[in-house]
């Protein structure tokens, strides 16, 4: 079932978006070659239990750690461990905190130090998806309108979408309805609703769509080995546009 959010909800699940801008932005200042995958999810929880949040991926479903944090040719879900970041890693960070019973859910990709041109093509097309996403929201619009969008995006810059994974709703849960797929056929889905509150979040591959899964039973890897990159924000849906509920509320507005 698809909740419509009250105004206290979302004041509430900005503060939680709020403290995950943080979290990323203090994980920018760690990153760099050397430290471990392990070492930045200790940083990261605790700077967000230091603000009052609660990392909720800590536990979910049985996953081991508070964040998730891919590199390379791991798309998603990587589990942070005694690996060493490199110069010229792709790493993404994905996460969710919960604040006052309420969720948010965001992901950055970074490159650390140098790589070549096609994959700072990736993330850098890759974050541009999620924004020619983003910018078909509003009321009435319809959920395919921004999986079409990312979709035809990621195809004109020669980028696979993966399709096996999606964004969703959230609320007081960290994966709710409805599905919010990253490809798909406009004009078609369910209607978007001022106060639906989603996650949207495209993850594009540099070779083929094709993934799969590691032994531990969570990291998503391509099949062919190339690099995979991954945003996402959490956002609300407003009468004409949207509003960023994970970014820096000081600077945020309604798009």
């Amino acid at each position: 079932m698809i909740s419509i959010k009250s105004d206290r909800e979302i004041e509430i699940m900005k503060q939680a978006g709020y403290i995950n801008y943080l979290t990323h932005e203090e994980l920018k200042k760690h990153l760099k070659p050397g430290i471990t995958t392990n070492e930045l999810n200790n940083i990261a929880d605790k700077f967000i239990r230091s603000h009052g949040g609660k990392p909720s991926c800590l536990g979910y479903e049985g996953y081991p750690k508070s964040i998730c944090i891919s590199v390379n040719d791991e798309v998603v879900h990587g589990i942070p461990g005694n690996y060493k970041i490199q110069n010229g890693d792709v790493v993404s960070f994905d996460f969710c905190t919960e604040y006052n019973g309420y969720q948010s859910d965001s992901a950055n990709t970074y490159i650390v130090g140098d790589a070549p041109d096609d994959v700072k093509d990736l993330v850098k097309y890759t974050e541009e998806a999620l924004y020619v996403g983003l910018s078909k929201i509003k009321a009435g619009a319809k959920i395919g309108d921004i999986g079409h969008a990312i979709e035809t995006f990621a195809h004109e810059h020669g980028l696979s979408v993966v399709e096996e994974l999606v964004g969703h709703g959230l609320g007081t849960d960290i994966h709710e309805d409805p599905d919010v797929p990253n490809y798909g056929k406009a004009g078609t889905g369910i209607t978007l609703k001022k106060g639906m509150v989603i996650a949207v979040e495209p993850m594009l591959n540099l070779g083929s769509k094709e993934i799969g899964i590691l032994d531990d039973g969570w990291t998503i890897v391509t099949e062919d080995g190339y690099p995979s990159a991954h945003f996402e924000h959490t956002v609300v849906v407003t009468d004409d546009g949207y509003e960023i509920l994970t970014g820096d509320k000081e600077k945020n507005g309604e798009k």
